[in-house]
């Protein structure tokens, strides 16, 4: 069996939240919208939170037809069955995440503004190549900002792209018509009054022509 392609759109990424039924809410409500995927991201807390916070993303996933991708940890995507894993600059080599979780597994790997690295992670299986920040970012208030020109090159590697880091919904046509086929996004869905809502401007600024 292949692997379902990667739809386009918002790529919604869960904030830190220690209350899993809040968080479970407020990921549904955003998975209403209509979102491609969804990535369970928890620097904090302990295992046995993490593990229950992405298998009950997963479960809820699941109606929706929409991938779950757990960051960073190969071991807890195999645990729970994620759809896939995303991969830092020190999170492990794509090669590894494949032999553990398997042909079907969704494989992402950040790649800043670097072609060098994403070439290499091209090579070694990765599926999809996520650039930025393209502004500046609370999440990674740390970040060297990147170019949207980085997604017209990127584009000739023939992988999906996806853009994070500090966007809008204003900047959404910018950088889905520099190449990127995924906006992934944080703060700007959590820090806002309504994350539904927050949710919806982006796709529809991803799906308008203006």
């Amino acid at each position: 069996m292949h692997k379902q392609p990667l739809r386009r759109g918002l790529y919604a990424i869960t904030p830190e939240e220690p209350d899993t039924r809040r968080l479970l809410a407020r990921v549904g409500a955003v998975l209403e919208q209509g979102i491609a995927l969804l990535q369970y991201r928890s620097k904090g807390g302990d295992a046995t939170l993490r593990t229950e916070q992405a298998l009950g993303l997963k479960l809820i996933c699941l109606p929706y037809d929409v991938p779950l991708i757990v960051n960073d940890d190969i071991a807890l995507a195999r645990a729970i069955q994620a759809d896939g894993v995303h991969l830092g600059a020190g999170d492990g080599q794509v090669a590894a995440a494949r032999e553990e979780l398997g042909d079907r597994a969704i494989i992402g790997v950040t790649c800043h503004a670097d072609l060098e690295r994403a070439r290499a992670a091209k090579v070694q299986g990765a599926d999809y190549l996520a650039f930025g920040a393209f502004h500046p970012s609370p999440s990674k208030p740390d970040a060297t900002l990147a170019d949207p020109s980085v997604l017209r090159e990127a584009k000739a590697l023939g992988l999906p792209l996806a853009a994070i880091g500090g966007i809008a919904p204003k900047h959404v046509n910018t950088l889905r018509d520099a190449g990127a086929d995924l906006i992934a996004v944080i703060s700007g869905l959590w820090s806002a009054r309504d994350p539904s809502q927050a949710a919806r401007a982006y796709i529809d600024a991803f799906g308008s022509e203006d």
